[in-house]
């Protein structure tokens, strides 16, 4: 946190010396009326009566003006905090590995990005400066009453002994009852970024009654949660709304006896009165704020949790010069955190410069999870994973990831235009660059969008089909040119006209790059110069296409099976992908 204020150093010495001055001017004030009232007014001395009144004047003039300084120095110094801390929050979010995206439920990430920052930044621009505000207020009105007469000053100092018993064990509850408000909220934002992502599953299935009853149950839940921290704060803030009132009550009915038996007199009676008056708001207003800290407090935590959590996926320093894109799996294991078998294990093989390896194996395999570990998106357990000779945990990041495309079987697309999700990985992209990639992948389709590249399309594309998100995803990796190109299952959602045409450019662009294809399908494995086997957990088997088909059974059996799901799909679709794609383009996004 240190860190973070740094930078506002400054304004926060003008924040504490404005509002410390603004207490010593509201102090001053009560006062000055106490000199007029013994003074001019029991003499009747109009003309001594003016100045002292200018004065408190000015007094009031001057404390308006620091509040002011005050609120704007603070506003801007705690937005500004608050926007650093969510700036490093969703940075430090970009470099936590998949393992850790894959453990947390988004709906929580989201909250702490948003709700939690904001209850921080409420707490910094609000409770914190006016606790210690309060606390300095408090204490000098206390030892100022004590002068004035000190039985009044006794029972004010008294008063606060039960709000302090009871605000401790306030704090003890308003602590658990935040966290599980926070919590709650945070799965209850999972299921509504869930059901958003997956409505048209939610419709195809007419389950949206079912997904609503999962929504009101969360929502119940957390105002069930919510209505039991209200009655714990009502409770609370009421003994605080009796206490000081009561308190002034014994004051002005204690004061009126003293000032009748000249123990005190009325210009004392009256700035104890008014001081007395200053105390109300800051008792009052003392649970609020303790419960404004005690939420920030649970959301300070609940960053820290993301903000603590180390990547295990770090980059190195040596970058590769001239790289060429040689691919090599050195004795590779794979296991995920907790499995007690490895998915991958002693895995062998090379992808030279210019050469395609098609990646075939059951579902289950570990095809993907092979594919990932080229990128980093996971890390080997045992031996390792080069380019070029170089280990790729010792390439920067950027420099490895800038290296290796991929297109994925299930492709994401974010909520901007067509021509910003195909340049994510190429900003500096011209016009003809995008013009091939689209020509690669088949996507045409986009000039036909209503403002063709500049079409926005829905979040994840789903005004787009499942075949033409693929092509959008391929013409990507394309567009950005890389050394190494894994395509995981790319091409699935393709009717056999269109895949055909992109294996066909696909064949072109993989002469310049290294590729691994994961391959389900008899005609994508022959994109491929070489093919290799998984068979559990390991690489069984390399060669051509028509070696492994004569001499090893278990290939052969993949192949054929995934022939026989063509010929079936070919005879009862015949072409039926094709045109929904078609529809799709011209009406989904109408």
């Amino acid at each position: 946190m240190k860190s973070y204020l740094r930078p506002y150093s400054g304004r926060l010495t003008a924040i504490w010396l404005t509002s410390f001055t603004g207490i010593a001017i509201g102090i001053a004030i009560p006062l000055v009326g106490k000199q007029i009232v013994n003074g001019p007014v029991a003499r009747g001395d109009t003309g001594a009566l003016f100045p002292l009144a200018l004065l408190a004047l000015a007094l009031g003039a001057v404390e308006a003006l620091f509040v002011l300084v005050r609120r704007w120095l603070l506003a801007d110094a705690v937005i500004g905090l608050e926007t650093a801390i969510r700036d490093d929050l969703y940075r430090h979010l970009q470099r936590l590995p998949m393992s850790f995206h894959g453990a947390w439920q988004s709906g929580q990430l989201l909250s702490r990005v948003t709700t939690d920052l904001s209850t921080i930044r409420r707490f910094l621009g609000f409770g914190m400066l006016f606790l210690v505000l309060i606390t300095v207020q408090i204490t000098a009105v206390t030892v100022l009453l004590f002068q004035m007469y000190w039985p009044l000053g006794l029972l004010v100092a008294g008063s606060a002994v039960p709000v302090v018993v009871v605000s401790m064990r306030f704090e003890k509850g308003y602590i658990a009852i935040s966290r599980q408000v926070q919590d709650e909220q945070g799965d209850l934002a999972t299921v509504v970024e869930e059901s958003a992502g997956g409505i048209r599953t939610i419709k195809a299935f007419g389950r949206g009654g079912h997904v609503f009853d999962v929504f009101d149950d969360g929502a119940r839940k957390v105002y069930r949660t919510s209505m039991e921290k209200v009655r714990l704060s009502a409770r609370f803030f009421t003994f605080l709304e009796v206490v000081p009132n009561l308190t002034l009550a014994l004051v002005l009915l204690l004061g009126a006896l003293a000032v009748g038996s000249d123990r005190l007199l009325p210009g004392d009676l009256m700035a104890f009165t008014v001081l007395m008056l200053q105390l109300v708001w800051p008792i009052s207003s003392l649970g609020f704020i303790l419960a404004m800290a005690q939420e920030a407090m649970t959301a300070a935590d609940r960053v820290a949790e993301v903000l603590d959590t180390d990547p295990d996926i770090v980059g190195g320093a040596k970058a590769i010069d001239r790289p060429r894109g040689h691919l090599r799996f050195e004795g590779v294991e794979f296991r995920f955190p907790g499995a007690a078998e490895p998915v991958l294990r002693d895995v062998w093989l090379e992808v030279r410069p210019g050469e395609t390896v098609a990646v075939v194996g059951a579902t289950g395999s570990g095809k993907t999870t092979l594919t990932s570990l080229v990128p980093r998106l996971h890390d080997v357990t045992a031996g390792r994973v080069t380019i070029d000779g170089r280990d790729v945990r010792d390439l920067p990041l950027p420099v490895l990831r800038s290296l290796v495309a991929t297109a994925f079987e299930e492709p994401t697309l974010f909520s901007m235009s067509v021509r910003e999700n195909l340049a994510l990985g190429r900003p500096d992209a011209t016009d003809e660059e995008i013009e091939a990639a689209i020509e690669v992948a088949q996507a045409g389709f986009v000039h036909g969008l209503p403002w063709g590249l500049a079409t926005r399309i829905g979040e994840q594309g789903m005004s787009l089909s499942g075949g033409q998100r693929q092509r959008l995803a391929l013409a990507r990796a394309v567009l950005s040119r890389p050394k190494i190109l894994v395509l995981d299952d790319t091409l699935s959602a393709l009717d056999v006209e269109t895949e055909a045409l992109v294996e066909e450019a696909l064949r072109r662009v993989l002469r310049d790059a290294t590729g691994i294809v994961v391959a389900h399908r008899a005609s994508t494995v022959l994109l491929a110069d070489r093919v290799a086997l998984l068979l559990d957990g390991t690489v069984a088997h390399v060669g051509r296409h028509h070696e492994l088909m004569a001499a090893v059974p278990e290939y052969r059996a993949l192949l054929s099976a995934g022939l026989d799901a063509d010929d079936a799909d070919d005879d009862a679709d015949d072409g039926l992908d094709d045109d929904l794609d078609g529809l799709d383009a011209e009406g989904a996004l109408r």
